[in-house]
């Protein structure tokens, strides 16, 4: 009889991740993931063309396919502008897809690289890089914001669990922001004692002007592996999105499994930090909004939220430049316009199930 009742809570089990996918809507997804990228080409050639000075498309085309070393407006395109897209595409991708990540593997909606202390905890290696070895290539400079991101994600799980009554999600984001503050200040006082504000600037500002060819050739590996490696983990995610219990019933290997969740989303978000700098809430808004879309199928969550990320970064950039030209807000500043209130409902609504 135990037998029995075994083979049928199992059974049951199984049918879970069966259900999530009847409550996910793939016909929307796969809207997102043909029209979206149409989307984001459309969007990566406007925001290419304005600017300090508008250029037309087909100056574009030729700076593209027909590069003229004498044309001024080819090398702003090969130079300035088409790298600044290219990185915000990437790191939209990459904090959407992070944040899709912690939110599905902890449970917790109000997870994000920039609320639980990843990002700081990365800006503050980057600082200490700044001060101590100016002069290292930027490969290594990505290495230290993985670490950086990992000492960050630590400490704020770290003070979390120490707080009577465990980890829950408002104490996480509490963790988060107490630390986000302290590094922030650590960072600002090297700036001022090694007299580094200048590097440093772009990240406090978290801006994408200033984006290399050379730094995106050192970030796309990582961010393509991540990202390959987040869809090889999606069905996984979609079970830990259900809770440990279901997961450990479906035979999933929980501790591994979590592992190569946390090296993902240090990958990502760390190699996202070193490009753009403390740009916040994109892996907040968009896995909610996707899943609001396409349902509770990780499957579809992370390339849909990839996509949509980019977007975010990329309109968000060019309206950084449209605001008031031809000075630049900063990237980050539009994004956190929008992240903001979406952070106060979110939480709000967490404060009332406590």
């Amino acid at each position: 009889m135990a037998s029995v009742d075994q083979t049928s809570v199992q059974s049951e089990l199984r049918e879970l991740p069966i259900k999530s996918i009847h409550r996910s809507r793939p016909w929307i997804a796969a809207a997102i993931l043909v029209g979206g990228p149409v989307l984001l080409v459309i969007a990566l050639v406007v925001a290419v063309s304005f600017g300090a000075r508008d250029i037309h498309f087909s100056v574009i085309w030729d700076a593209i396919f027909h590069f003229d070393p004498n044309v001024a407006n080819h090398h702003i395109i090969q130079e300035l502008r088409l790298p600044r897209v290219l990185g915000g595409a990437m790191v939209g991708a990459s904090f959407a897809v992070a944040g899709a990540i912690m939110q599905g593997m902890t449970r917790n909606p109000l997870a994000d690289s920039g609320l639980l202390g990843i990002n700081a905890g990365a800006g503050f290696a980057l600082a200490l890089c700044f001060a101590f070895f100016p002069q290292l290539p930027f490969m290594y400079f990505i290495l230290y914001s993985f670490l950086g991101a990992g000492l960050g994600a630590g400490l704020v799980y770290g003070i979390g669990a120490m707080a009577r009554g465990g980890l829950t999600p408002l104490r996480l984001v509490l963790a988060g922001a107490a630390l986000t503050a302290l590094l922030g200040a650590w960072s600002e006082g090297i700036a001022l004692y090694f007299d580094i504000g200048q590097e440093l600037a772009f990240w406090y500002a978290g801006a994408l002007a200033g984006t290399t060819w050379a730094q995106l050739e050192v970030m796309f590996p990582w961010v393509a592996v991540a990202l390959v490696m987040s869809i090889a983990l999606s069905r996984s995610i979609t079970m830990l999105s259900m809770g440990d219990e279901v997961a450990r019933g479906l035979g999933l290997r929980i501790g591994f499994v979590k592992g190569m969740c946390v090296i993902v989303v240090l990958i990502l978000a760390g190699a996202a930090v070193s490009i753009v700098g403390a740009v916040g809430f994109v892996g907040l808004i968009i896995p909610h909004l996707t899943r609001k879309l396409v349902g509770v199928d990780y499957r579809w969550i992370i390339p849909c939220s990839a996509v949509l990320g980019s977007l975010l970064v990329v309109i968000a950039d060019l309206a950084a430049r449209m605001v008031n030209p031809p000075a630049e807000t900063p990237v980050g500043s539009i994004i956190a316009f929008i992240g903001v209130p979406f952070f106060l409902y979110l939480a709000r609504k967490e404060w009332r199930e406590l």
